[in-house]
């Protein structure tokens, strides 16, 4: 579709479980970036709200202080609401309530209760990137009275994060989109695996790790130890295991050291929302083989630029990682530019605010 006619004044507002920059907040703050700088791009006014210590350049920036919350996907289901003495997630949003009449749309980015339990009582309409399935009855509950009372309001990023919620058919697929300049194409990798996320039990690293050590090829891996304890269980269970842990690096390091990888690994426990780190790979070059569950099952083509694979099955990896030279690694390329360019991703965007705006 074409670009919007009337540029807007957006005010984005962040993840409240950490800093932007720090790797806290997952895919989430790649993900706030590239909406932002597609937005900037086509003339939009962005200004985005975050935790103290947080950094983005080229985008208006309001840290807030307080204490960060506790991430969702360590709850249970029935865990309750729960908000620390001088909440940043609640400061964020009394600084929106503030200065919302600045502003023709704001952008909720957090998994949390608050932000959508405070939408009824704004007066300037509030979009609702949703970042996670269902994970607790609490969320649902609100997120569905937020979907039925302000219809189009709440996006997902594929259909299966929306098929976890019962409120499915009210959900918007935006998907993601990237700045595929920043990915260089690697035409000869080098004889090692990758695995990139927040080392985290419900991400499933430890299946990874198995897979490499029976094939015997090194396994890079990127991402913030999120789980201590969950890191050194997996260390002291595949001792001889040939891993090589890297840190978590920015954007400009970690494609060029992704794109030396012969393919990455993907091995959620839960419905991943998306998986933007699949999309990197893919512009790297990169084949991806995920197992068949959520967000990447709908990204990557099997048999064509990666392989799906049965969920839980490390012996279904290993098979994977032998059939490798069966892929066209400049196949993966062309995927990513023809699906998740910042372009794409910008028309979905307006396309979902004018919407939300027609019905105001």
């Amino acid at each position: 579709m074409p670009q919007s006619r009337h540029p807007l004044k957006l005010l984005l507002l962040s993840t409240s479980v950490g800093a932007l920059g720090s790797g806290l907040g997952g895919g989430v703050e790649l993900t706030l970036k590239n909406i932002a700088h597609a937005l900037q791009q086509r003339g939009h006014q962005i200004t985005i709200v975050a935790p103290s210590n947080s950094v983005l350049e080229g985008v208006s920036l309001v840290t807030i202080a307080g204490e960060l919350q506790t991430t969702a996907q360590t709850q249970g289901r029935n865990a309750p609401i729960t908000l620390p003495k001088n909440s940043v997630l609640a400061n964020m949003w009394a600084y929106a309530r503030q200065h919302q009449p600045d502003y023709d749309l704001l952008i909720n980015f957090a998994y949390d209760w608050l932000p959508f339990y405070v939408t009824p009582f704004f007066d300037r309409p509030i979009a609702h990137l949703v970042s996670m399935g269902s994970l607790t009855d609490a969320m649902d509950q609100v997120i569905e009275q937020v979907a039925l009372e302000f219809p189009g309001t709440i996006a997902v990023h594929s259909h299966a994060q929306a098929k976890t919620f019962e409120f499915a058919d009210q959900c918007r697929n935006v998907q993601n989109g990237f700045d595929l300049s920043l990915y260089k194409f690697c035409a000869r990798p080098k004889h090692q695996l990758a695995w990139v996320g927040r080392i985290a039990p419900e991400k499933g690293l430890e299946d990874a790790v198995a897979a490499a050590q029976i094939v015997g090829t090194p396994l890079k891996i990127w991402g913030v130890i999120q789980d201590t304890a969950y890191w050194n269980q997996i260390c002291a269970d595949y001792p001889d295991a040939p891993i090589d842990y890297c840190g978590f690096l920015p954007t400009s390091e970690l494609q060029h050291r992704l794109g030396q990888s012969q393919a990455l690994l993907m091995t959620p426990r839960w419905i991943e929302a998306f998986g933007n780190v699949a999309i990197e790979a893919l512009a790297c070059g990169v084949p991806v083989i995920a197992y068949r569950r959520g967000g990447p099952a709908e990204i990557v083509r099997d048999g064509e630029t990666g392989w799906l694979v049965e969920p839980d099955r490390v012996d279904e990896l290993v098979s994977a990682i032998s059939k490798l030279d069966r892929l066209d690694r400049p196949a993966c390329r062309r995927q990513a530019e023809a699906e998740y360019s910042l372009d794409a991703m910008g028309d979905r965007l307006e396309a979902w605010f004018e919407a939300i705006l027609k019905r105001v």
